[in-house]
């Protein structure tokens, strides 16, 4: 069983963060020059206060227009948000991903943020899960393993 540690192990936890104040075209900016699709928003003390994603400036922007330029990560943020801890496995991540349909989760421990996963992490290490499976189950049945 694969656990969220494990992702961060290999993908690094660096977690890159913005202020409450970021404006959208600064925020976009951060994603596309990390090329990430969601960031998130912590105070001045590094307390998580919510994520923006590509798709939150996409809904925005099909909303309200070109306003959404003139807001802030605060504005656009979304504030209640599904979280991880390192020692949960990869299907807990895909199940609370797929129920609250979300693409990104904070990883958190005793309430600080040690990393964010994406659905293509939690995709990528339940393949590479599967592979291992299927790697063991063919030795198992040659009489190599």
């Amino acid at each position: 069983m694969t656990t969220i540690a494990a992702i961060l192990r290999h993908k690094g936890d660096e977690v890159i963060t913005v202020a409450p104040e970021t404006t959208v075209p600064d925020l976009a900016r951060v994603l596309r020059e990390r090329r990430i699709g969601a960031v998130l928003v912590t105070d001045s003390d590094d307390r998580l206060l919510g994520i923006v994603s590509e798709r939150d400036i996409v809904t925005s922007l099909g909303s309200v227009g070109a306003i959404t330029l003139e807001m802030t990560a605060a504005q656009l943020m979304t504030r209640v948000l599904s979280t991880i801890g390192p020692r949960d496995s990869v299907e807990q991540a895909m199940a609370l991903m797929t129920e609250r349909r979300v693409r990104h989760l904070p990883v958190l421990e005793a309430g600080h943020i040690v990393g964010l996963v994406s659905i293509g992490d939690v995709v990528k290490a339940r393949i590479l899960e599967q592979d291992q499976a299927v790697d063991h189950l063919r030795a198992y049945i040659a009489g190599t393993g």
